[in-house]
């Protein structure tokens, strides 16, 4: 297709198909549909290429946007897969996750009064109807290095760091606690935000490039040496599994819920794989709080609607702007019913008599604030502003941090002050010359595609160790 210049002048943003709210609550298939070859071109051609793509820059992988936004524009749907997985090894999967509204997009040059490229739908696009037409990543002209290296966590840092040290000709074992791939992608994201197909889908591809799974592992302390004696280099991706605790007064009566495990929960019932850990919860009908502001909380009150709950609301200590989560979610969670509360700090979880004498959840004890003298972002309780809103369940989503093993200081792995491993550089070196780490271990919770930066970056590391 010959391209048209200043297409954005004549042509709107269009995102693909969206389902309205009052049906999307009903089931947890992904909000959005796709593009056709022709939409995806039309909105591909919409990109200004502007010659200094600060689309491309704002990305943590550093996607030659604009290259594969021409490709799609001119048919070449192939070399537009090609080019995508040469920086990002999930592509399918962060054009659907990724924040593109703080991210590419959020920086796209025409996104001020003309709306941004959509970037992150012309992505998904490429990887799925790429694999839907048969397309794989090639590896013929790849030699086999006899090298072996053990990835410890199949989340994103870890299917990245997989998928290059595969194309380097290592043979990668990739070790994970769950039963399928993927980490929190399967587990944490809900499926009206990414499907678990699409994970399927990606583990046969990896698969197929000669990537060995072992999950259902648990990587002990007895499994953590065998793992670095006998393989030529370890690879750490076991993310930020430890919720932050907001440590308010009666969080642990029943009816308050850690965000994560109720996420993890839902996943596995939706898997036909309940485990016998699972906290157990019926929001059907139920007043639902969730308590914090990022995507996680989006997650959980966007899944409890899902899940029969009468009412959901969101409690934010600060103001709209100062969320860290994904404006695009905000926006879902608000046409799906939830109603937010702002500047709102939580102060107590306040508990009642059950018939049976027991205690439950009965509400969640606030107080207001406004900006503080802290500056922007910062929250000071308002005097005299105490009051209590009703709830019969409460979720708590306050943030994740860095799970280390006991075992890793045996090898000289060093951590921080919050338990995140120190490494050297962007590589993801550490303490010890075999192991590498990435991801939000290394980070803290942060976004997939920061942990695909870093996986990526550690299995070329590896490698360029490894080959030399």
């Amino acid at each position: 297709m010959k391209s048209k210049p200043f297409q954005f002048l004549e042509l709107p943003r269009r995102m693909p198909r969206e389902l309205p709210a009052p049906l999307r609550v009903l089931g947890w298939q992904e909000i959005y549909g796709g593009y056709s070859a022709p939409e995806a071109a039309d909105q591909s051609g919409r990109c200004l290429d502007c010659g200094n793509p600060y689309c491309e820059w704002k990305c943590p992988v550093h996607n030659y946007i604009p290259n594969w936004l021409t490709l799609v524009r001119e048919g070449r749907l192939f070399e537009a897969a090609e080019l995508a997985h040469e920086t990002n090894p999930l592509p399918e999967i962060c054009g659907r996750v990724c924040p593109q509204d703080r991210l590419c997009e959020g920086d796209c040059t025409i996104n001020t009064g003309f709306e941004a490229v959509t970037i992150g739908a012309v992505e998904k696009y490429i990887v799925d109807e790429a694999f839907r037409q048969g397309w794989r990543p090639d590896l013929s002209n790849v030699v086999a290095s006899g090298r072996r290296v053990a990835v410890i966590g199949a989340g994103p840092a870890g299917l990245a760091c997989a998928d290059r040290l595969a194309r380097a000709g290592i043979q990668a074992h990739v070790f994970d606690r769950y039963e399928e791939i993927g980490g929190l992608l399967s587990y944490g994201i809900p499926a009206f935000k990414l499907e678990k197909q699409v994970i399927a889908t990606r583990r046969g591809v990896l698969e197929a490039m000669g990537v060995r799974f072992h999950l259902g592992v648990e990587v002990d302390a007895a499994m953590g040496r065998e793992l670095v004696r006998d393989h030529d280099a370890v690879f750490l991706g076991t993310g930020a599994y430890t919720a932050v605790d907001g440590r308010l007064p009666g969080q642990d009566l029943p009816g308050a819920l850690s965000a994560l495990p109720f996420l993890v929960a839902n996943a596995r019932r939706l898997l036909g794989q309940p485990h016998r850990d699972d906290p157990h919860f019926d929001l059907a009908g139920k007043r639902v709080l969730v308590l914090g502001g990022g995507d996680t909380a989006m997650d959980c009150v966007r899944s409890s609607l899902r899940l029969g709950a009468a009412e959901v609301s969101c409690i934010y200590r600060r103001g709209e702007s100062d969320m860290p989560g994904s404006r695009r979610e905000v926006k879902n969670a608000r046409e799906e019913g939830v109603r937010f509360l702002f500047n709102r700090q939580p102060l107590a979880i306040e508990g009642g008599l059950r018939v049976d004498g027991g205690r439950q959840v009965s509400g969640v004890r606030l107080v207001e604030t406004r900006a503080g003298a802290g500056g922007t972002g910062s929250a000071a309780p308002v005097p005299g502003s105490e009051h209590t809103l009703a709830a019969d369940v409460v979720i708590l989503a306050f943030g994740f941090r860095a799970s280390p093993a006991p075992w890793w200081a045996e090898f000289g792995i060093e951590l921080d002050a919050g338990g995140r491993v120190r490494t050297n550089g962007q590589a993801g070196r550490t303490g010890h010359a075999k192991v590498y780490a990435g991801g939000d271990n290394v980070r803290g919770a942060d976004l997939v595609v920061t942990a695909v930066h870093d996986g990526r970056e550690a299995g070329l590391a590896i490698a360029r160790q490894l080959l030399a």
